[in-house]
């Protein structure tokens, strides 16, 4: 019980406590959301994957592996939401809702820094190329979720592409395979940006929080919510060990699938019509609820 309280009290409250400033942020001050998380999304992620890469010890082998192991997960929990949301006789709209609910988790703005806090630096190195890989992989989940849409299904697929992120990926990886040491001009505006970057994304988790709803259909909520919180983990670790994925890796990928409902989840059913209310409802219950399955996981993989 000490171990699960110190987890929860080093661990989980601190971001908490951060994204209640920026839910209070949202609320009584009128902090535009939008506007601070394309600031996170166009200036300080980028930086943050460009610094954690050419400053890490991650291997090749290692990376790729992991890539394919967030796919993999995701693909197993979209079919599971497929199998469970057929078997409750949804209708097309809520049956992709459903899915995308139990797919994608909310690696960004929390998982990260639950990686960080929990198990260093060598894991959050891990954890952001596993987060990169899930939110292309959510883009063009958006496309399939949008594929009664042309001209929507095109600007999922494009959103792809427009991820700066995967430059700063590119970049990085130019950058090892040169061989050579960034300049110290570049790498000091770099780790600037890239030191803002995880409690910035924490304060967007908080102001998004602001715009949530009670859930109109708390049962099949309640279903959902618990797939994402209590199967993805088994999933996750059953995988990491048919793939010989250990260590800080293994770290990485269990916690980042086990996190609450993505929030770009409310985005992409709202631009898509796909029982936004729903989707919101299981974003806000599942982030509420996640310190009690995040807390005995971290010390489980501890």
């Amino acid at each position: 019980m000490n171990l699960l309280a110190s987890i929860l009290v080093s661990d989980i409250l601190p971001i908490f406590a951060i994204a209640s400033a920026g839910f209070l942020l949202a609320r009584y001050v009128g902090v535009d959301v939008r506007a601070v998380s394309r600031t996170v999304f166009y200036a300080l992620l980028p930086c943050f994957a460009f610094r954690l890469l050419v400053t890490s010890s991650a291997s090749g082998a290692n990376v790729f592996r992991l890539i394919f192991l967030a796919v993999l997960i995701m693909g197993a929990m979209g079919l599971a939401g497929y199998a469970i949301g057929k078997g409750l006789r949804l209708d097309g709209k809520s049956l992709r809702a459903f899915m995308m609910v139990v797919m994608f988790s909310n690696g960004g703005n929390y998982g990260l820094p639950v990686v960080k806090f929990a198990f260093g630096s060598d894991a959050l190195t891990y954890a952001t190329i596993f987060f990169l890989t899930g939110s292309v992989t959510t883009y063009v989940g958006g496309a399939f979720f949008a594929s009664s849409h042309r001209r929507k299904l095109a600007g999922a697929l494009e959103k792809v592409w427009k991820m700066p992120s995967l430059y700063g990926i590119a970049a990085a990886l130019l950058v090892l395979a040169a061989g050579k040491p960034v300049p110290e001009a570049v790498m000091r505006p770099v780790s600037l940006l890239s030191d803002a970057a995880l409690p910035v994304m924490i304060l967007v988790l908080g102001m998004q929080l602001e715009r949530a709803v009670w859930p109109a259909r708390p049962g099949i909520v309640m279903l959902a919510v618990g797939i994402s919180l209590l199967a993805a983990p088994l999933v996750a670790i059953g995988f990491s060990s048919v793939l010989g994925v250990s260590g800080a890796a293994r770290q990485a990928a269990v916690i980042l699938s086990s996190m609450p409902v993505a929030v770009v989840t409310t985005i992409l059913a709202l631009e898509f019509e796909l029982s936004p209310e729903f989707v919101t409802s299981a974003v806000f219950v599942s982030t509420v609820a996640s310190p009690l399955t995040l807390t005995p996981l971290i010390a489980y993989l501890r």
